[in-house]
């Protein structure tokens, strides 16, 4: 079987090339036709000799996930079900601003978390997304969008990636960073670190490697201001409690030469983490770091048990923690009309194929 070349770094790049007898010249300018230009034809190619070309189609193909379903929403928002070679299928989504955007992007097949509240908690997990596909989920946006060669200057509706699909990011690390590297490489996809944030439900361990490693930004699915309600909606608090995940943040931001804000997630859910008075011990517990909230009203599903704040509520909510001057923007639901919230998409397919989720 041909070996795939997206999702290989210069390293791996350059030993095929060395192995075919080629200059390591040729690691730049394939790096370029890859990942700046995002061509998928070798012929091409055209700094390249035609003998080189033949042999890497022979050899090697340039493939990206297989798009099995596109969805666009009244409010531009667009949503892909795509499918890898072993025809596993995962969701990334295009989420528009005015001029810019973020691509949300997977990690695995599943997920093994199973947060309470989160719709793919429920879909088994199975496997860790390799570093190609990846980046492949990225590769399909800027391939709808038609974003290549990369822009060269700050127009690019396509600016930000958000690591926060399906999925735990900080599970699959390795090629999580070997993901990042490639994504962020400047003679390549050229994003910058600082477009760049990486959500995790609080594997505590690898934070402070991810500021060492890709120092891009961090979001936090913190959702609950004490360990007794943390630990019902979400198991891995049991192994990683508050204490220990907010002790990792301190670390991750003193590892970086410059100011970070971490952003904390809080899906806002009625009757069990909305009061007032658990405002103000989330206040209370994230004193000495520097973070904002993003407040989520909840996106219920069949058969979940929670029901979503009700806005006043969630405004109230708000309203305690810029009073302790802590930026607590409330997310404004995107893409409902296509399905957006992560997992949606890929159950409702497999419900209409009659595929079981297991």
């Amino acid at each position: 079987m041909k070996k795939n070349l997206i999702g290989l770094d210069r390293d791996e790049l350059l030993t095929e090339m060395s192995e075919m007898g080629e200059s390591p010249f040729r690691v730049k300018q394939l790096w370029q036709w890859l990942y700046n230009k995002g061509e998928t034809d070798f012929d091409k190619m055209t700094n390249l000799g035609k003998p080189l070309r033949q042999k890497l189609a022979e050899n090697y193909m340039i493939s990206r996930p297989r798009v099995v379903v596109e969805k666009n929403s009244s409010d531009k928002t667009r949503k892909w079900l795509v499918s890898f070679s072993d025809g596993e299928q995962v969701e990334c989504v295009y989420i528009p601003e005015e001029d810019r955007g973020a691509v949300c992007v997977s990690t695995q097949i599943g997920c093994a978390q199973k947060c309470a509240f989160c719709h793919t908690g429920t879909q088994r997990f199975k496997r860790n997304l390799t570093a190609g596909e990846i980046v492949g989920q990225f590769m399909v946006a800027r391939d709808s969008y038609g974003e290549w060669p990369t822009p060269t200057d700050e127009v690019r509706y396509l600016s930000n990636v958000v690591v926060m699909g399906m999925g735990e990011p900080l599970y699959n690390y390795d090629n999580l960073i070997k993901a990042l590297k490639i994504l962020m490489d400047p003679e390549g996809i050229a994003l910058s670190r600082r477009k760049i944030t990486v959500s995790t439900a609080g594997m505590a361990d690898n934070i402070p490697r991810l500021a060492t490693d890709a120092g891009t930004k961090l979001a936090i699915s913190l959702h609950a201001p004490n360990n007794e309600i943390r630990n019902k909606i979400m198991p891995i608090n049991r192994k990683y409690p508050l204490e220990v995940l907010l002790e990792a943040c301190r670390e991750y931001q003193a590892l970086l030469p410059h100011r970070q804000y971490i952003t904390m997630e809080y899906v806002m859910l009625k009757g069990v983490n909305d009061s007032l008075e658990q405002a103000r011990e989330l206040i209370n517990l994230v004193k000495g770091l520097e973070v904002k909230f993003n407040l989520i009203p909840f996106n219920p599903w069949a058969g979940c048990p929670f029901e979503c704040s009700d806005m006043r509520q969630i405004k109230k909510f708000a309203e305690v923690l810029e009073g302790a001057y802590y930026a607590a923007p409330i997310r404004v639901s995107r893409g409902q009309d296509i399905m957006a919230a992560c997992g949606q998409l890929k159950s409702s397919f497999s419900e209409n194929r009659n595929v079981p989720q297991s």
